[in-house]
């Protein structure tokens, strides 16, 4: 009898799991197993660490709650931003409890803000001070000027967020029950989010709680989180990925959560804390890479030492023991295990990282799928794919070529309800419960999940071949002496064809190693990056050839999970 692919042997594995459908029946069940046990790690203005409690958490959020209803918000839609923080993750519960939460990033443009709290008629913002004054400088663009604002800093000019606390504490101890009477309806919009989308035209995303909760459970069945578990939260919280897996994933759990003070402050905060799971993106990982083969280049005998490549392998046993403890401990001591997404990783990093005993698990999702559809698993993984369905939701290839590729669709329980007063673009993307993604991917024999780039940014030629842009990155980025890439199609004057231009940006740190320390001129620069450009079309076929580069001097813009923004600014190629 042959053997059923992995996909369905995971299906026999899945970790058992509690049923919820929604954030309050998620509090409730936390504050009852988990009482007592750390929920948070927090920094008072000392910058000394103190912890919140499961009960408290479920408390603080009712007190707010009870708050934000006594102030008329009871199924209003209630805007939340500022940078992660533990007033930020319980304005997101109490605000999805009692209306509609729109979480908004904190990076954008104050007219953009404005405009998002216009369109989703918000009647409250609570965030950190300093979004709020630049919204405030602005007031005359609100459409509504009754607007509460609620300042986590506590400054004069906004109501004071420790004081709305304090009376929504009060009103429950005199027998407000107002909150705790909330009837959650698992199935309606409970979350409005706004993504940029690829072309810059920002589209609401329409959430219930059901779409999150199923999904939280599904990441739960896969992937183990254990009750001594801490995460550090280093991405954007607005954002789904970081909101569901890092967020509301341990709060389930049982686990804690700290939050990072800042990029910059990573190595600190790994050291402070000592974390055992970091949800990251591919950019933060393959840093942090860099830096470890530098550090293990540095500490091993001379005859082991690789310029700018990874020695491990060559490394006696003996020395492979002290150099993994070493890595280990320079991580804090606890890590166990990477969670990585919002853009495809190098399998090699994977792999090296996994040699050193630390567990990179990619996977792949959208902010309309809550956003997990696929992902390496306790079980089973592939450095090289994004991963296997994950429980409750299937995927498949839509109109798929000779070589398998087409566009991912995707249906379950986690696909959004749809698009925000947008019928139109609901209907071009939700086609017979199946969501359309706009990605490009194939699937194995086994289920695994390869994403081969995006519909939008495919290259075709004259002769009608397709190109990845993704393709040619990769290949590109694979060298140490790049950064990053960003390759698209231009046409020439006179000529119909499309060619692929690649901006580049290199690695100034390992060029000028390279050079033995000089300072490297833009001629030599330009020469180094022509010989990796042709190092490169050696391994595609001709007509994925790189026929022109740009050598960039800054980094590309970037969202806010840093992927490279594919249009805008990044493509004006001259």
């Amino acid at each position: 009898m042959a053997e059923l692919p992995v996909s369905e042997q995971l299906k026999k594995k899945y970790h058992k799991t509690d049923e919820i459908d929604n954030f309050k029946q998620l509090l409730e069940r936390s504050a009852t197993i988990f009482k007592t046990r750390t929920a948070f790690k927090l920094k008072n203005e000392n910058n000394e660490i103190y912890t919140v409690t499961y009960e408290q958490l479920k408390n603080d959020v009712q007190a707010l709650g009870t708050y934000l209803i006594s102030q008329g918000l009871l199924n209003k839609r209630i805007c939340v931003i500022g940078k992660n923080s533990y007033k930020w993750a319980i304005s997101y519960l109490a605000s999805s409890i009692v209306g509609i939460v729109v979480p908004i990033d904190k990076e954008l443009h104050p007219n953009d803000v404005i405009n998002f709290m216009n369109v989703s008629e918000s009647m409250a913002i609570l965030g950190d001070d300093k979004n709020l004054s630049e919204i405030l400088k602005n007031k005359n663009l609100l459409k509504n000027e009754h607007i509460l604002f609620l300042g986590f800093d506590n400054g004069k000019d906004f109501i004071s967020f420790d004081n709305s606390l304090t009376k929504g504490k009060n009103l429950v101890e005199n027998g407000d029950n107002n909150f705790d009477n909330i009837s959650v309806n698992p199935d309606e919009m409970k979350i409005l989010l706004f993504t940029s989308g690829t072309t810059g035209n920002a589209k609401g995303v329409c959430l219930s709680q059901r779409n999150i909760c199923s999904n939280l459970l599904s990441i739960f069945g896969i992937v183990k989180v254990k009750r001594n578990d801490l995460f550090l939260s280093i991405l954007p919280i607005h954002h789904t990925y970081e909101c569901t897996i890092g967020f509301l994933l341990p709060l389930y759990s049982g686990a804690s959560i700290a939050f990072c003070d800042g990029l910059r402050y990573i190595t600190n905060n790994i050291n402070e804390y000592h974390p055992s799971v970091v949800l990251c993106v591919p950019l933060l990982l393959e840093n942090m890479h860099k830096k470890i083969i530098k550090s293990i280049n540095s500490g091993v005998p001379d005859k082991y030492k690789k310029q700018n490549e990874n020695p491990f392998k060559n490394l006696p046993f003996y020395i492979k023991g002290i150099v993994k403890s070493k890595v280990k401990n320079s991580l804090g001591g606890r890590l166990r295990v990477f969670i990585v997404g919002a853009a495809a990783m190098n399998p090699v990093i994977i792999e090296e990282f996994d040699e050193l005993g630390l567990r990179t698990l990619q996977g792949y999702g959208l902010t309309e799928c809550s956003p997990l559809v696929a992902g390496n698993t306790d079980y089973f993984s592939k450095s090289n794919s994004c991963g296997l369905p994950i429980p409750n939701v299937e995927y498949k290839i839509f109109s798929p070529n000779d070589e398998g590729v087409g566009e991912i669709i995707v249906k379950g329980p986690n696909v959004m309800l749809g698009y925000y007063n947008n019928v139109a673009d609901t209907e071009k993307v939700l086609v017979d419960g199946w969501f359309h993604t706009g990605d490009l991917g194939k699937i194995d024999d086994d289920g695994y999940l390869y994403i081969t780039g995006r519909c939008k940014s495919v290259i075709v030629t004259k002769n009608g071949k397709n190109i990845y842009p993704e393709e040619v990155e990769y290949y590109l980025n694979d060298n140490p002496l790049i950064t990053e890439s960003l390759v698209s199609g231009i046409r020439k004057d006179n000529d119909d064809e499309t060619y692929i231009n690649a901006q580049i940006f290199p690695n100034m740190e390992a060029i000028t190693e390279q050079l033995k320390g000089s300072v490297p001129t833009k001629e030599e620069i330009k020469k180094i990056v022509s010989d990796i450009v042709q190092t490169v079309n050696s391994k595609l076929p001709n007509y994925k050839h790189i026929k022109s580069f740009i050598v960039r001097e800054e980094e590309f813009e970037k969202t806010t999970t840093k992927k490279i923004k594919r249009f805008g600014k990044n493509m004006d190629v001259k």
